[in-house]
Parts: C-alpha cells; structure tokens; sequence
C-alpha cells in the first residue's frame, strides 16, 4: 500500500511502486527489535473472564416442593380463602333440633413483594472498549442480587416473629462457642428434639416438617454430633440428611433474633449478640409465588448528552405462611460473660 501510494504521488505505475515496496522491505529485514513494535499491544491482553460476586445465598433449595400459586398471582396479588374452622362433632346425641354453629370463611389476600434494581448506566465507550459481553452480564447480576434478597426475605417470612403459642422460639442449650468468651451457646441435638416435641404438641403431620439450620448451627453439630457429620451432605440434593422426622437444608442467610427472642427486621444488619436463627416450618402451610418481571432499558441513541444506556429490572415474588401457625425458630441463647 506504501509503494502504491508513493508511485501514484511520483507519477510511476502502480504496480512498480508496490513491487519495488516489497522487494526493499524484504531486503532490509528484521531491522528492529523483535516485539518492538507491538509490546504494548502483546503486555495488555484481555481474557474476557469475570471475576464475579461471591454469592452464598442466590440458591434457596428450602423452597423446592413447595404449593407454586404463581398462576393465581394476577395482577402480582394473590386471593386465598380463610377457613373459619371446623364444625363440633356431636356423639351420641340425643338433644333435638341440633344446634345451629356459624363458620365464616374470610378472604385473605397476599400482594407479592416488588424487588427493584437501580439503574446501571453503560456508555457506548465502554460497549466499544470491553472484551465481553457486558451487556449481558448486566443482565445476570441484576438476576443474581434480586435472587439472593428474595430468598432472604422468604427465609425471613417463614420464622415467627416472636414466641407464641402456636409458633414457638426455641432457645439452644449446648455449651458456650469460643471457650465462652463469645456468649452464643451451641446447638445440640437435643435442641432438634425439643422442636420436635413442640411440632408433636402443635399436632402439626409428620410429613412435610422442614428446618432449615443456619451455618452457625450447622457447624455447632459438626463439632459435636458424629452422626450429623456422617451424613452431611448430599451433593446430588443439596439437602442434609433427615433428623427426627424434618428434611433439614442449610441457607447462609437466615434470619436474626434479639436476645429477647424477638426477630430482626428484614434488612437490618445484626448487633452485638444477635445471632443467626435455624427455621422451621410445615409445607404444606406455606406458599410461594412469582408474578411479573419486567426489564428496563434505555438507549445511549436517546441520550444524546451522556450517551449512554440505562438497565434496571422490577421483579414481584413472595413467600409466606398461609396463617402464622405451624412455624418455630430455634435461636441461639446469649449467656453474658461472668464478670463482663
């Protein structure tokens, strides 16, 4: 292209100035060093890997199986009919006309959750400049930090409040972790079946009692049960091994109680001496669903000052128990430190 370009301005063929081109750059040869003129080129070499967020909690196997009423959440909001209970049973009676006993059923209605994004901007300088998809993987993390607070707050809908009658917290009896210079005692299998005992007395079925144990929990039996540690954990399912009649699972981020026994508002980080709570629940009394999802976008052609565009996303979903019964905590107790 040199000698064409030489030859044209000389007024020579342009054959012969490409050909005489050729022949002098192939007689001069590698006159510089090699890599010279490309070592800032060859030092910044992009591999189009991400190095993404560590995520812990954007997998919630504690909701596989359980009632999907996501067809019924027309306009994000869900209808179900509270029964008023059921009627008394007469035996061997002999008292006419029977009594006449009302039952009113009530509508319970359940809005989903509407989990939002902010807005990401990405100029077209950077759509020009990366290596990778980035629009894409926009995409997947704005997918991932909704996954990770939605499963946060089912987990956190599905413990009770407080202590009650019908959804009791539990408090751990194991002995104090750190040598007890940390105050937390330890679960223990003991502790597990004292939940069960209260299921029992609540009358709640055998079949669909979950708990889902926090990591603390979970390590406290590693360090102290040898047949929880044989068992744990299946890698195909995801789910630890059966104990005392409840599918048992793990989740990184399980809900806080105060040392009171009082649960920590969704969202608020934990104090001193609050800890993590193991969670337990009966299936079939809880529900999930998923309404819309919906992505937003802006073109950089629309803005023509920043030129950049614009994602964000809205997502509705929900997990909750149908009444707030058949549910327990079992919390880790607090023993202040004697002389602290």
């Amino acid at each position: 292209m040199m000698g064409v370009m030489m030859a044209a301005v000389m007024g020579f063929s342009a054959t012969a100035g490409a050909v005489t081109a050729v022949g002098v750059s192939l007689a001069a040869g590698p006159f510089m060093p090699s890599g010279a003129l490309c070592e800032g080129v060859l030092t910044e070499v992009w591999t189009g890997e991400l190095i993404k967020t560590l995520r812990a909690g954007d997998v919630a196997t504690f909701l596989d199986g359980l009632p999907d009423y996501s067809q019924y959440a027309e306009n994000d909001v869900i209808h179900m009919i509270d029964v008023g209970g059921d009627p008394d049973v007469l035996i061997n009676n002999t008292t006419y006309p029977i009594a006449v006993q009302e039952i009113s059923d009530v509508d319970a209605v359940f809005s989903l959750d509407k989990f939002q994004t902010k807005a990401t901007p990405v100029t077209d300088d950077e759509l020009y400049a990366s290596s990778y998809d980035k629009m894409s993987s926009l995409k997947e993390r704005h997918a991932d930090a909704i996954k990770e607070k939605k499963f946060a707050k089912a987990i956190h809908a599905l413990a009770p409040d407080s202590n009650g009658t019908k959804s009791p917290v539990l408090k751990t009896t194991g002995e104090i972790a750190g040598g007890g210079a940390s105050g937390r005692r330890r679960l223990q299998v003991s502790d597990i079946i004292a939940l069960k005992d209260q299921f029992d007395k609540l009358k709640i079925p055998v079949q669909g009692r979950r708990l889902v144990l926090c990591s603390d929990h979970v390590n406290d039996l590693l360090l102290t049960d040898q047949k929880f540690k044989d068992q744990y954990y299946n890698y195909t399912t995801g789910k630890i091994a059966n104990l005392y009649g409840f599918e048992v699972y793990e989740y990184s981020d399980n809900p806080v109680y105060k040392v009171a026994g009082t649960k920590v508002k969704f969202g608020t980080v934990a104090g001193t001496n609050e800890y993590q709570a193991s969670v337990a629940f009966y299936t079939k009394r809880v529900f999930k669903a998923s309404g819309s999802t919906k992505m937003y976008y802006s073109e950089a052609k629309t803005d023509p000052l920043n030129q950049r565009s614009l994602v964000n996303f809205r997502h509705y979903f929900i997990v909750l128990p149908k009444k707030k019964d058949a549910m327990a905590a079992i919390m880790s107790e607090y023993v202040a430190e004697v002389g602290g």
